[in-house]
């Protein structure tokens, strides 16, 4: 019988040296808690187009994509370029500039927004939004949804990620879960989680305390649940309460923004929210976010709400998004971002049903999951049902193989336009199969 190849090997000479240094003045290593991969921890030298290369000189085809923003690829020269040209007139003025306007205006054109700001952060973005919305409306309370990730401030850190499902509580009363110690009891409370996918539940939710809902954010996939899709008439029944009790709808559209279609979920979706978040995609990795929505909720800016930021709008973000936006918006960029991803899920696909597992895609094909289940989860609940041990093995047997996607069952494998090119897909594939037979056998008990 033919020996299996043994499994590639990975040279980590560089990265263990490093990491040695990195732990002992970053806690873990790293600079967010989602890069600390333990031993296996990637320290990164250059990305382009739609591979990275860590500090030892393996190459990988790029899944990450920093978490989505980079939508044209690493090192896109229209924007590197657009960039390097503004930011050589300098940097950080704490004064609006020319570019800054501008980037506004393509957020106002490609979007449904009648008006909006910069800012630093997705995180950033989805603070200043909630906090229009109690403005807006003179109330305190913020429905979330279980298992949606708005972001780094206390009030977004509530129901969002925990392994153990059953820590969210009971399904019809669930617990305001912070995410990590820190986070004050009184901003929790302000905060009402509820299923993704469940419209009778947020009904109960309005008829209980509707008078002190001041809006309900709501990312229009479950990001962080490899992208689970609202069910038909969901997104449409979200709209309709939050219209009745008189709440302002917010769109987390980091991740889906200038992703999904130009005018993000908002569009694929046909539903007008009241405000949106941006970021990832519209500077196409270059740091840079905004909020904008309705007229009415926005002109409370600048008289009657705060914000600001030494760094909102700076010439580096506003030039990126200038750039990455002129091109979203001119070319079919997301025409093929869209189409390569449906050519790698027909791969997929093929190997998938050859082995006889059952699965599922989850997302949309520029930004999609797979799922080891024979049923499509509506909820992060959901998602706990799902075999994510095996895609979690799986997705670790495929990094040495050349192909980098999240270690980790909840995030989405992210398209880029620069994937299209080369022989990125084919790759992917190689890695793909090749790390689902050694998963499957590590899990039968046999050598890889």
């Amino acid at each position: 019988m033919a020996l299996k190849p043994a499994p590639p090997r990975l040279a980590r000479d560089r990265q263990t040296e490093l990491r040695r240094l990195a732990v002992r003045i970053m806690p873990g290593g790293v600079d967010s808690n989602f890069r600390d991969w333990g031993a296996d921890t990637v320290y990164v030298a250059r990305g382009k187009g739609g591979r990275v290369w860590d500090i030892d000189g393996n190459e990988y085809v790029d899944l990450r994509m920093g978490y989505g923003p980079a939508i044209l690829g690493h090192g896109d020269p229209r924007i590197d370029d657009a960039v390097a040209e503004r930011m050589r007139l300098g940097v950080s003025f704490s004064l609006t500039s020319e570019d800054e306007v501008r980037a506004c205006e393509l957020v106002t054109e490609l979007t449904f927004c009648d008006m909006a700001r910069l800012a630093t952060s997705g995180s950033d973005a989805t603070m200043h939004a909630m906090r229009l919305a109690r403005a807006f409306t003179g109330r305190d309370k913020i429905v979330k949804f279980e298992g949606q990730y708005h972001g780094m401030h206390d009030y977004a850190l509530i129901s969002v990620l925990p392994n153990d499902v059953s820590e969210l509580g009971d399904v019809d009363e669930p617990v305001r879960l912070a995410w990590g110690r820190g986070i004050p009891r009184a901003v929790a409370d302000t905060m009402v989680p509820v299923r993704y996918n469940d419209l009778a539940a947020l009904r109960r939710i309005f008829e209980r305390e509707g008078d002190q809902i001041a809006g309900v954010i709501i990312e229009p996939v479950l990001g962080n649940a490899q992208g689970i899709l609202p069910q038909a008439g969901f997104l449409a029944g979200v709209r309709a309460l939050t219209e009745e009790f008189k709440a302002v709808l917010i769109f987390d559209e980091v991740k889906t923004g200038f992703r999904f279609a130009r005018g993000g979920a908002a569009e694929y979706f046909g539903i007008r929210p009241d405000l949106a978040t941006y970021a990832k995609a519209m500077g196409n990795g270059y740091p840079v976010a905004a909020f904008g929505g309705r007229r009415e909720v926005m002109e409370l800016l600048p008289h009657q709400v705060s914000h600001g930021g030494t760094y909102a709008g700076n010439r580096v973000a506003a030039a990126a998004a200038v750039a990455t936006l002129t091109i979203l918006k001119e070319t079919d960029a997301l025409a093929t971002v869209a189409a390569t991803g449906q050519r790698l899920q027909g791969e997929v696909r093929s190997i998938l049903e050859r082995r006889g597992l059952p699965f599922v895609f989850t997302g949309n094909p520029t930004m999609f999951g797979v799922m080891f289940t024979d049923r499509l989860p509506t909820d992060y609940r959901g998602w706990a049902d799902t075999d994510h041990d095996l895609y979690d093995a799986l997705a670790k047997q495929m990094i040495p193989r050349g192909a980098m996607p999240e270690p980790d069952s909840r995030e989405p494998w992210f398209m880029c336009e620069a994937h299209a090119a080369g022989d990125d897909l084919d790759r992917v594939v190689s890695a793909f199969e090749g790390a689902l037979e050694a998963a499957l056998d590590e899990r039968a008990g046999s050598p890889a």
